[in-house]
């Protein structure tokens, strides 16, 4: 569907929308004499302004664009420990427009959404039989096609990627309104979003990210992700686990995965897209990495983190460096996706043990995904002296064991692992970690400071020797495929 806006008042008023022309002007901050620097980790100075323009509390959710809905959630549940909590399609909803699946572990909500792939008159039937029955408008069977061409071309362009970063906000309309005010791309305007089987509903609007990813604002006071109650995903179906069809039938599948932690966009000018994220947000600068702090002798990156006020919002964007002996892999990225987006996501646990080894029971071929190779002995013989004694030697050597890579900084201990490419394009994976420390109380119990050991500086060199020996592979594969079809 084209992008739509609300009415203003009066042209002045008038929110940019999604062009060619607008992606280039919205992102310029005024007045600006000087392109601004990085500094690099060591001279950071972070300091928290609550700068937000208006209330951001949570990730909402994400939701992917895929071409099968169905066997992407199926494969999502064994691989991450995820459940259907809610479906829309033509069957449960009449949707004729696209399928999709949401997933959820605790507070961490996943989406799956596949364009109906039938050619233009290939729902022209029940099209009709909507227009007899609840008076279709002939605008209303056009925008669907419209919309399912959009979300066609989508999949086509980058196959499995993320579509919508979904924040939770307080006001809808006071988001979408206060972000295009100040260079926010509109994407579609507030609108009421209703379950049709409890009446529910949540208000929702989407402003351009980066390259095709929306950025959508939902505001839905009835849903509260910490609860353990059904959680209903919008204008979708509630399933109960025993009503699931028999393929998505399983037992209830929980890995301990808590939430998302932060949401990674890789984009060709970094400074461009942070400024037009803060100016249209107020998010402020939590981190900063250059080449020097976390590439290698062969590639590298810039990278910048954003947070909300709490902090529990964060949003790394990377680009790619020059000028080393290989491609960056923010580059590699960028090539394969055609263009900016989601590179990855890293999801939380308390528990980094059982969940990762949970999943590695269904990598290979049986559903679930693949995990970079682990670093090299030396890394694991200098783990102790690295971490101190902020973890025992049992953990560390089930460390070793599953291949997770540990860091600290002065405030607590980052443990992480990264996935392969979920695709066989080298661009969308997963990050699993879990942070120790930083805890203050609250409301009597204790919380965690959000980015509590940082972001694994003390492993992006062993992460990026797994990447670019990933991407090493890739290439003798290719060049070898010549010989093997000539054979």
């Amino acid at each position: 569907m084209k992008p739509k806006t609300a009415a203003p008042a009066n042209e002045d008023d008038a929110p940019p929308q999604l062009t060619s022309s607008t992606m280039t002007t919205t992102k310029t901050v005024p007045n600006q004499q000087k392109k601004r620097k990085l500094v690099g980790y060591s001279n950071f100075k972070r300091a928290n302004p609550h700068s937000d323009l208006f209330a951001v509390t949570r990730f909402h959710s994400i939701e992917f664009f895929c071409q099968d809905a169905k066997t992407t959630a199926n494969r999502f549940a064994i691989a991450l420990g995820m459940n259907v909590i809610g479906l829309s399609d033509q069957t449960t909803t009449g949707n004729v427009t696209y399928n999709s699946y949401a997933m959820k572990s605790n507070e961490l909500v996943f989406v799956f959404t596949a364009p109906v792939m039938t050619e233009e008159k290939g729902y022209g039937r029940d099209l009709e039989g909507e227009k007899e029955d609840k008076n279709v408008s002939d605008e209303t069977t056009k925008a669907i096609e419209e919309e399912k061409a959009l979300a066609k071309r989508f999949v086509e362009k980058h196959g499995l990627a993320v579509k919508r970063v979904c924040l939770r906000v307080n006001d809808c309309k006071e988001a979408y309104a206060v972000s295009t005010k100040n260079g926010g791309v509109s994407v579609r305007a507030p609108r009421v979003l209703r379950n049709r089987k409890d009446g529910r509903q949540a208000t929702v609007a989407e402003v351009a990210l980066y390259g095709d990813v929306e950025l959508r604002f939902v505001e839905d006071v009835t849903t509260h992700l910490d609860d353990d109650e059904t959680y209903r995903y919008l204008d979708y179906d509630a399933v109960e686990q025993e009503q699931q069809e028999q393929s998505c039938k399983s037992e209830k599948r929980n890995y301990g995965l808590k939430r998302l932690d932060h949401c990674v966009g890789n984009v060709s000018d970094l400074i461009e897209t942070v400024e037009y994220i803060e100016k249209m947000l107020g998010f402020h600068e939590f981190a900063e990495f250059v080449a020097a702090d976390v590439g290698t002798v062969d590639s590298g990156l810039n990278s910048m983190v954003l947070a909300n006020n709490d902090e529990f919002v964060l949003l790394p964007v990377n680009e790619p460096t020059f000028g080393t002996r290989r491609k960056s892999q923010i580059q590699t990225y960028l090539e394969a996706n055609n263009g900016a987006g989601v590179q990855h996501l890293a999801l939380k646990t308390d528990d980094i043990i059982h969940t990762v080894t949970e999943m590695k029971k269904y990598s290979g071929m049986f559903g679930g995904f693949d995990f970079q190779p682990p670093a090299s002995e030396k890394y694991y013989q200098n783990l102790k002296a690295k971490v101190g004694d902020a973890l025992s030697d049992e953990t560390l050597k089930e460390c070793e064991r599953l291949g997770l890579l540990v860091d600290k900084d002065d405030q607590g201990v980052l443990i992480q692992i990264f996935t392969k490419p979920l695709t066989d394009r080298p661009t969308i994976f997963i990050e699993i970690i879990q942070r120790i420390g930083c805890e203050y109380p609250k409301e009597e119990k204790k919380e965690q400071a959000a980015g509590c050991g940082g972001f694994g500086k003390g492993n992006f060199a062993e992460l990026f020797k797994s990447i670019e020996n990933y991407e090493k592979s890739l290439e003798e594969a290719k060049n070898q495929a010549p010989t093997a079809a000539g054979k």
